[in-house]
């Protein structure tokens, strides 16, 4: 059967859910090999670009809940990824060695991920789609 334009194509919700659902199959296929979501994956690279980062900001980071993100952590903990850490009264978070280890294989991921959409979109326009969202998410997210 012969997909038709939808008649919600002009609504901004529809249009920007769609353009979830299918951005998020094609991530979790790139991360399959790694048995971790992309969100698991923004959630190792932030801690492996500062060491001892506080869940907060990570929340801040990721644009998740604080709840959100101590879920993230503690499947990252039981996974042997990622360690908790208490400094005084704040938490930090670490990479484990076997955290450290997935480094390579997760930005393999990603670059994967960034070849395959821009072979579909275009390198440029695939940029620019990003840009233009993340603009718009900023705007409204006041």
């Amino acid at each position: 059967m012969e997909k038709k334009e939808s008649q919600y194509c002009q609504c901004l919700y529809y249009s920007a859910n769609a353009l979830a659902r299918i951005m998020t199959r094609i991530a979790d296929e790139e991360f399959a090999s790694l048995g971790i979501t992309p969100s698991y994956a923004f959630l190792i690279m932030s801690v492996n670009i500062k060491p001892g980062i506080q869940p907060g900001e990570i929340s801040i980071e990721m644009q998740l809940t604080p709840s959100t993100v101590t879920r993230l952590i503690e499947k990252m903990e039981y996974k042997g990824l990622l360690e908790r850490r208490t400094s005084g009264k704040f938490t930090e978070v670490y990479l484990t060695g076997k955290g450290e280890e997935i480094i390579p294989q997760i930005k393999t991921c990603w670059m994967n991920l960034y070849r395959r959409y821009s072979a579909i979109l275009g390198e440029k326009n695939g940029q620019h789609l990003t840009s233009m969202i993340y603009d718009a998410v900023k705007k409204l997210d006041k």
